[in-house]
């Protein structure tokens, strides 16, 4: 498997070899066509020009005298200046005479059919590279003789290939220089990549103290800090669930030894009728509590694959309510706190499960008769606010610590009051809430009671009166 950072090396490289053979391609095609353009358009212009002025006079002269006439009129600098025959046969050459050699260059063919020829290449005669224009001098239709100027490419071909060779290690110094910038780059993204998967590892392996060292603002540094704050997360979690398990053990344990153990009492046969009876009372209130510790954890199951489904129907909110006030002022003996409920006149009609809402306010009722003591109250309203239906729980306790208050609908949460339970209350309520397109709100200080106060959409406004509320 290639890794990402050769990927990134790789592309880098193969983006930059093409962008530096472009231009270097595009340079050395300028390059060539001005040095060896300028060349042959320097000989084409020189031999036309040449041509315009002399070659009136050159018309009525005879081989010969075209060949003296050239060579004292027409040589111009280090051109070389040559008079060939119709078919190419060399008649005068300003570097020498040459024996009959017949050209038969590309230039000179050009010529012979009547247009200026231009031509660059090795010359037959001295063996160098030159470029040469051979123009026709014509009488009537009919080609005479031919002029060709030739010039030496040696320097030309000489700088040519200076700046051919200052491309090429322009191009590779170029090249080489990204090839490091990339490995540069690559190392700067890949480094942390490969620390954020060392970390990733050491988490998934159940460690989860390790943290990534970075001071990125990027994407990097981003993925790093939620990386981090997942560890942080997930350590809390596992300390929840560790503190639940303990607690969880320690609640089912509990009531479980007392049942034991006055279920082995009443079976003796020794055992008086108010022992008995005193057993039995214990058992059934043990039982109960285990059976709400069991419900909570069912609830809690379906909530989290999710399982629970909502029975919905229009209902009155005020009915759950009541129904929810009834059945728990009898604690109020027991606990020797007050119970007080004050319901709205018109109906409330929501769309909801009314099971599951009274499970959400007998909890809330239950917790608050749990955190209050003995001569404090507890107040249930209910009322319409910003087209929501409000449930209100007020109590006189203990309150909550502003450290707990965020955290008390968290999953396994106990908070610092040392109070029994499995933790899951508040939290199914809260996921009851939300089930139902509303909220639960807290508000508490330590030591002045707390309100919590349940929302839910209404399913049609209702005309509120403003008579009294009905106790």
């Amino acid at each position: 498997m290639s890794s990402l950072k050769t990927r990134i090396v790789w592309s880098y490289l193969l983006l930059v070899v093409l962008i530096v053979l472009a231009l270097g391609g595009l340079f050395i095609t300028l390059i060539w066509n001005y040095y060896y353009g300028s060349v042959s358009s320097a000989l084409k212009q020189r031999s036309e020009s040449a041509l315009d002025l002399h070659g009136s006079k050159l018309d009525y002269m005879v081989q010969t005298e075209k060949a003296n006439y050239m060579l004292q009129n027409m040589k111009e600098g280090m051109m070389r200046l040559q008079l060939l025959q119709s078919d190419g046969r060399m008649i005068i050459d300003s570097f020498g005479f040459a024996d009959d050699q017949i050209l038969s260059t590309p230039d000179v063919k050009e010529a012979m059919e009547g247009n200026t020829g231009s031509w660059r290449g090795t010359d037959p005669i001295t063996g160098q590279r030159i470029a040469a224009v051979t123009v026709p001098i014509a009488n009537g239709e009919r080609i005479e003789s031919l002029i060709r100027y030739t010039a030496s490419l040696e320097q030309v071909d000489a700088m040519v290939h200076r700046l051919l060779r200052l491309t090429l290690l322009t191009a590779l110094v170029v090249i080489l220089m990204f090839l490091l910038l990339s490995l540069w780059l690559a190392n700067l993204i890949v480094k942390p990549l490969r620390e954020l998967t060392r970390t990733a590892r050491h988490m998934a392996a159940g460690d989860w103290t390790k943290r990534v060292a970075t001071r990125r603002r990027d994407e990097i540094g981003q993925l790093s800090e939620t990386l981090n704050t997942l560890a942080v997360e997930l350590t809390k979690r596992e300390q929840l669930k560790n503190d639940f398990i303990s607690s969880i053990s320690h609640e089912l344990r509990t009531p479980l030894t007392s049942i034991k153990g006055w279920s082995e009492t009443i079976a003796d046969s020794e055992s008086d009728r108010e022992e008995i009876e005193t057993g039995l009372s214990i058992i059934s209130r043990e039982t109960e509590r285990l059976t709400g510790l069991v419900e909570d954890l069912l609830d809690f199951s379906k909530l989290a694959s999710p399982g629970m489904e909502l029975h919905t129907m229009e209902l009155d909110v005020n009915l759950p309510v009541k129904e929810s006030f009834g059945q728990l002022a009898v604690r109020q003996e027991e606990t020797g706190v007050s119970l007080t409920c004050q319901l709205a006149r018109a109906p409330i009609i929501v769309e909801g499960d009314a099971n599951r809402i009274k499970q959400v306010l007998i909890n809330l009722i239950d917790n608050a008769f749990k955190f209050t003591p003995r001569g404090g109250s507890i107040r249930v309203d209910t009322s319409v606010e910003d087209g929501e239906a409000v449930v209100t729980v007020t109590d006189t306790g203990s309150g909550i610590a502003p450290e707990d208050l965020s955290q008390v609908t968290d999953k396994f949460y106990k908070g610092r009051s040392g109070q029994s339970g499995s933790g899951l209350g508040l939290a199914i309520c809260k996921e009851i809430a939300e089930l139902h397109g509303g909220r639960l709100l807290f508000e508490s200080e330590a030591g002045s009671g707390t309100t919590v106060t349940f929302r839910l959409p209404l399913k049609q406004s209702p005309e509120m009166l403003k008579q009294s509320p009905e106790r």
